[in-house]
């Protein structure tokens, strides 16, 4: 079958507004800084579950590729489409279907950014915990099909612990439709996990139902500074031991990302100065907030006393907080002032982080003899870091070396080369240092069942 005669039939199923050929696709961004262009023969755009099946349907009898995309905030190049790909997006499918607020449940169609799912959450007194600085863009299938993570992983889980079923259409046009509202449900095989995570290469996930819990009455937010990755820990245990089930948050900022994003680039009032090692984000949230403020006051008090930080800043204000939130959020910056430049996405056990990133900045200063700059921040209480590196000059041959530099020393310490975005195309070469040859046979068995065709997002994760 020609693709002029795929699209027609296309079109008749999702209407004048759901499909997208020629310059109005063209236009279309392919990332979220908007620095390259859909290449896809075609954007499909379909309104409902039953439309995407039929979509999916026809593509399958004409064996025709189809790249899943969401709101295009990944890092990895999951969505990016050759030109005889069509892209799929389920931009038009933004319902929020019911919120259960007894059995604390949100059902939801996946092209939900976000921000709108915990908004509508908030309004009936529940939070939607998973939360990243993408919020306003990231969509709800987007997030279970990369497994997202975020800035409250350490108090709420990933994605994945946050999703109770879901729906999805598989190659052929299947609906499989596991909407399950239940916390708890041990009949069979939890087929959602199939999809959760597997970055659109197994089914697209068209509705989420979400677990939700009660909205915090409280929440404190301080920035601390600390010297030595020493007391950097010592400090983790004693906001553990402080605070117990209400901390949410610990993000850590190298002095490197601090003083580069917060001090030095004029794109943020500092709330402490540079020359520290170390900038911590603590946030804890609560129900009583008298309470609460005075436990979390006197927790950081203690730090500081025992001499375990050395600074601190507690917001006064949501105002506050945000800025302090905002320096940590800064993607954007940190991409446009050291572009060009390479994201890393890495999990590792927090004993061994300090070593770490000690032997990465050596190498790092060996291999380019001071020309590359190199950032480090991260959700550390969950053993996520974000390794920058901006080598030059600026060429394949350093892009894969400084691959190799960060990659290279995770496996022997049980490191993960992507913590929470995912595998997609950037890190495909790098899977079989997190994964063993025998798991990664299995994933491809898994890819043969349900798409022995190979055409859901063909090339992403196991090829």
């Amino acid at each position: 079958m020609r693709v002029t005669q795929l699209l027609d039939q296309i079109a008749s199923v999702v209407g004048p507004n759901g499909l997208l050929t020629g310059e109005d696709a063209a236009a279309r961004p392919a990332d979220w800084l908007g620095q390259s262009h859909c290449r896809a023969k075609a954007v499909v755009r379909p309104g409902s579950t039953a439309e995407v099946s039929e979509v999916l349907r026809l593509c399958h009898a004409a064996r025709q590729p189809l790249v899943p995309a969401g709101g295009m905030t990944g890092l990895v190049h999951g969505t990016d489409c050759e030109p005889d790909q069509l892209q799929l997006s389920l931009e038009r499918m933004r319902a929020i279907e019911s919120i259960d607020p007894v059995g604390r449940t949100m059902q939801v169609e996946a092209g939900v950014p976000m921000q709108a799912a915990q908004e509508a959450a908030a309004e009936q007194g529940l939070l939607f915990a998973v939360d990243l600085g993408a919020r306003g863009s990231a969509t709800v299938g987007g997030n279970v099909s990369s497994n997202a993570g975020g800035n409250r992983v350490i108090r709420y889980g990933m994605m994945r612990d946050n999703v109770l079923g879901l729906e999805a259409v598989l190659a052929d046009g299947t609906v499989i439709s596991s909407l399950n509202h239940l916390l708890k449900n041990n009949a069979g095989y939890d087929l959602k996990q199939l999809f959760i995570g597997s970055e659109g290469t197994l089914g697209v996930v068209t509705r989420v139902v979400m677990r939700l819990h009660p909205q915090p009455l409280s929440s404190n937010t301080a920035i601390i500074s600390i010297d030595s990755f020493a007391a950097l820990e010592r400090f983790f245990e004693h906001v553990g031991r402080g605070f117990g089930g209400m901390l949410s948050s610990f993000e850590v900022m190298w002095r490197w990302h601090y003083e580069f994003i917060a001090v030095n680039s004029g794109r943020h009032n500092p709330p402490l100065p540079g020359g520290h090692g170390y900038y911590v984000i603590v946030e804890a949230t609560g129900q009583d907030p008298e309470r609460d403020g005075e436990l979390f006051a006197r927790v950081l008090g203690d730090a500081l006393e025992q001499e375990i930080a050395s600074d601190a800043v507690i917001a006064a204000s949501k105002a506050q907080a945000a800025a302090i939130w905002k320096i940590r959020e800064d993607v954007e910056g940190t991409f446009t002032l050291l572009a060009p430049m390479i994201p890393f996405d890495v999990s590792l056990p927090i004993r061994c982080m300090d070593k770490y990133i000690a032997d990465l900045s050596a190498a790092v200063e060996a291999e380019w003899q001071g020309e590359a700059k190199m950032s480090v921040l991260g959700h550390l209480g969950d053993g996520n870091l974000h390794v920058v590196l901006a080598p030059r000059p600026w060429d394949d041959t350093s892009k894969q070396r400084a691959e190799a530099l960060v990659y290279g020393p995770l496996k022997a310490i049980g490191g993960s080369v992507s913590a929470e975005h995912g595998i997609g195309i950037e890190k495909r070469h790098w899977l079989p240092s997190s994964r063993s040859a025998e798991e990664i046979a299995l994933m491809r068995q898994i890819k043969a069942a349900l798409d022995p065709l190979n055409l859901l997002n063909p090339g992403k994760v196991v090829g």
